[in-house]
């Protein structure tokens, strides 16, 4: 039997509420689930039968997906914030959209990168983005990036990010990035507000390995919005494709042109 857990943030009340409504109408139908804080550190138990949907914006999703993704569940996504441009389920659905998937899920798998920094054995994960980034103000830093065997350019700027084409819509765009169909297998090389150097983003097969090494000065590393460690000058980022994707949920009504006339209306990206 699928276990259905939903996930939000302790401090969203709206997604707390839809959360406890779902529970009740899930189990009127005979399908038990429950509720997992995001920002609370009690484990659920998860495994490759759980549905982990998220209730929120993008950030939560995000999270939501990290959770999934370390079990190799399923992440449905339910749309409560402003925008929800990765998201396509709205919140009057989720009753509907929970039962759909259990009989007949339809699962998109996205590209997920795999990051580990030198001198750690530990693999960290992102689904949009990992950034290497100044640390203080006023200062810049100077990343040489290499693909494979093959050295590329070295930027002097405020950051390079590789995103992911999931990703490729959030930070990447903003900082004049491609927005790129979710379906490749490509990762996207991008400086962020670079000092008179190239400032075109850099599109490269996901099966090979970007290098990203700190030169001079010292970087924060950055995953989907975490710090997850700083860079020493001379110390490398590696970054991969994540052996297994994310496998998340779709209703089939994302249509990324139609999600991109209403950011740009609405002023989101």
């Amino acid at each position: 039997m699928t276990n259905i857990i939903f996930t939000a943030f302790s401090n969203r009340t709206d997604a707390l509420e839809l959360a406890s409504e779902a529970v009740l109408g899930l189990g009127d139908l005979g399908i038990q689930s429950s509720t997992h804080f995001l920002d609370q550190r009690d484990a659920p138990h998860i495994d490759a039968s759980t549905l982990v949907v998220s209730l929120g914006g993008d950030g939560t999703f995000l999270r939501a997906a990290r959770l999934a993704h370390e079990h190799d569940a399923m992440v449905l996504p339910v749309n409560l914030g402003t925008m929800g441009f990765l998201l396509d389920v709205p919140s009057d659905q989720i009753v509907a959209s929970v039962k759909e998937s259990l009989n007949s899920a339809r699962v998109v798998e996205r590209l997920a990168l795999a990051i580990s920094v030198e001198g750690s054995s530990a693999s960290e994960f992102a689904l949009n983005d990992v950034v290497i980034e100044r640390q203080r103000v006023g200062h810049m830093v100077r990343v040489r990036t290499y693909v494979g065997d093959d050295e590329y350019l070295t930027y002097s700027a405020d950051g390079v990010l590789v995103s992911t084409p999931t990703g490729s819509t959030g930070y990447n765009f903003s900082a004049g990035g491609p927005v790129v169909d979710a379906s490749l297998s490509v990762m996207i090389i991008t400086p962020i507000a670079p000092h008179f150097t190239i400032d075109r983003s850099i599109v490269v097969d996901a099966d090979k390995t970007v290098r990203l090494v700190a030169h001079k000065k010292m970087a924060a590393v950055v995953a989907d919005g975490t710090e997850i460690g700083v860079l020493e000058p001379g110390q490398t980022v590696l970054v991969q494709k994540s052996p297994t994707p994310v496998k998340v949920v779709s209703s089939g009504a994302f249509e990324l042109g139609v999600r991109l006339r209403q950011s740009l209306r609405e002023g989101h990206a």
